[in-house]
């Protein structure tokens, strides 16, 4: 009954968060230990990809740990999963390196705020279910894109190049490593290797220590059991700061919103689609159902808390959920947890960061770059039909050798072009094709009207060819499916290619549940060729919604009452009556 209330309240009012309906039904001492374990793991594992996250995005490592505590608190408090983690993830390093880059880190406060206002504003007009439409060939392309973007960008901290500048560029970032492996460190590129094999060695073999820490203390270790000269979080950062991220009044310059609302409206959409991404994969695993409102509602929040707070953008983070789910959590308090867990780091424990060489969270990245890059899912994709391949492969080319941002608008472009087409094709426009005159074929119009197997069929345009009754004189039509724009200029064509001179041409719009303003402009402009060749015609069977929106343009005045039937066998005995014209 509880559950039954809060869905009702959802329908007429603000998303309910996950954990009010978990802590309404009640949370048992069995599950709370569950969750504070799973809580406490997910935060040990979070640790080093906060900071590495961070150093990609060039900022301090300090700003992703803010993050994980700030916006990881508040997804899993307001959240619409019961399961999901949030935080910084790999799918934002690009965008925001780019916006520090180039406009600093007061530039990437106000880029979030903004992209934290969007998500509020979708969550609230329940926008989430839209998101979740974005093709998967989309989704795949730029989150492989973003892969081998931070695959390259890691290869300098990785190999210890001391290089004066990097360019933004791929292309030219792969032509300057490439010249440039001369300079790799052997010190820094043995701790990289080091690290790296620690965390492909405890994910094969023991799954159950969580291998970016056990590959960054190796690395730590080692450093520093041999006293290799590499660079580490104290040597270039100063450290982790002991003391909890505390409210900073943004310095915001109005004046340069516009140049960065791109960039907010890519880290808003990103942020949608990965934290709805996290939430499915968690509903996939748990057997639970997630509420998307919630969950953008939360994100958006999260965001805005997040750079008020130090930090930098956040959304859901699938393989820290899948850790949690792993681990034995029940609730979003696990999530919780694993942001308080944080909290005791930073208080107790953040001198011990200074000693994390950089090459270690390098390969904590190449790791999660290669997790990112979905190699087998991208090949699997590249057998599908040559539409989604095309989908595919552009918005990756764009997303490495363009911009993200670029990529994102392009994508979703694609999505809708391929959606539209699709849903076009979906609509068919049927002729409906008798074989002769005998007495059979006299009652098969009976079995059309009843929607019963007959001696009548239906044959698919473009090149239709009627008759009823043996006589091309009328004919009759079908559009199965809605009548929209996307199949406006396949309709427009019908009279172009009509077998004979019709004296009447009969519309059976029984299965078209809706038309919009394109349809109807082609359905006025079909009415005015019909007039002009002296052809009547006939509409069949329109719903109350097709009417209605007939009405509100003046159609059905246009087509007039008279020529409007209920069964095609009516407007066929009709038809019969109108006599032939010269």
């Amino acid at each position: 009954m509880e559950e039954a209330s809060f869905a009702g309240r959802e329908a007429t009012g603000w998303p309910v968060p996950k954990l009010f309906r978990v802590l309404r039904r009640g949370l048992g001492l069995r599950d709370l230990t569950k969750d504070v374990l799973a809580g406490l793991t997910v935060g040990v594992v979070a640790l080093p990809l906060a900071m590495a996250f961070a150093i990609a995005s060039h900022v301090p490592p300090e700003r992703g740990i803010f993050t994980a505590i700030v916006a990881g608190f508040l997804i899993s408090f307001l959240g619409g999963s019961r399961f999901a983690v949030g935080g910084p993830t790999g799918a934002f390093v690009v965008i925001i390196a780019g916006v520090v880059d180039r406009h600093g880190y007061d530039g990437l406060v106000l880029t979030t705020l903004l992209a934290g206002a969007m998500l509020l504003l979708m969550g609230a007009a329940r926008l989430g279910k839209l998101i979740k439409f974005i093709p998967y060939p989309v989704t795949t392309g730029f989150t492989s894109g973003i892969a081998v973007l931070i695959f390259f960008s890691q290869l300098t901290e990785f190999f210890g190049m001391k290089l004066a500048h990097v360019p933004s560029e791929f292309l030219p970032k792969v032509a300057l490593l490439a010249s440039s492996l001369d300079k790799v460190d052997p010190a820094t590129s043995a701790i990289g290797l080091v690290s790296l094999g620690a965390i492909l060695l405890a994910r094969r073999f023991f799954p159950i220590i969580p291998a970016p820490v056990f590959g960054v203390a190796v690395g730590a270790v080692t450093a520093a059991a041999f006293f290799l000269p590499v660079e580490t979080i104290g040597t270039r950062f100063g450290g982790i700061p002991s003391a909890l991220p505390a409210f900073t009044p943004p310095t915001l310059d109005w004046s340069s919103v516009k140049g960065l609302m791109p960039d907010a409206m890519t880290i808003a959409l990103l942020a949608g689609i990965e934290s709805l991404l996290c939430c499915v994969v968690a509903d996939g695993m748990t057997g639970d159902r997630h509420d998307s409102s919630a969950e953008l509602m939360a994100q958006g929040t999260a965001n805005i808390a997040s750079v008020l707070f130090g930090g930098i953008p956040a959304t859901g983070a699938i393989a820290r959920t899948v850790t949690s789910i792993k681990s034995g959590a029940v609730s979003p308090v696990a999530g919780c947890v694993h942001a308080l867990t944080l909290v005791l780091f930073v208080l107790f424990a953040a001198p011990l960061a200074s000693a994390i060489p950089l090459a270690s969270l390098a390969a904590v990245l190449l790791v999660v770059a290669f997790d990112m890059s979905e190699y087998r899912r991208f090949a699997r994709l590249l057998k599908a039909p040559r539409s989604d391949v095309s989908v595919l492969l552009a918005t990756f080319s764009l997303t490495v050798l363009v911009d993200l941002t670029v990529a994102v608008y392009v994508g979703v472009l694609l999505a809708s072009l391929l959606f539209m087409r699709r849903m076009s094709e979906l609509t068919e426009i049927s002729t409906w094709k008798l074989p002769g005159n005998d007495k059979e074929e006299d009652e098969a119009p009976m079995s059309l009207a009843g929607r019963s197997d007959g001696p009548g069929d239906y044959e698919s345009c473009p090149l239709p060819s009627g008759n009823v009754a043996g006589d091309d004189s009328i004919q009759v039509y079908e559009i199965d499916g809605p009548f929209f724009f996307g199949i406006a200029d396949r309709f427009q064509d019908i009279l172009d290619v009509v077998k004979g001179k019709p004296r009447v041409f009969i519309l059976d719009v029984t299965h078209t549940p809706t038309i919009d303003s394109t349809g109807v402009n082609a359905l006025e402009g079909f009415i005015r060729k019909c007039r002009h060749r002296k052809i009547e015609l006939f509409l069949v069977g329109a719903r109350p919604h097709f009417l209605t929106t007939m009405h509100r343009f003046g159609t059905d005045d246009l087509i007039g009452p008279d020529h409007l039937y209920n069964s095609v066998i009516e407007a066929i005995q009709a038809a019969e009556k109108v006599p032939y014209r010269i």
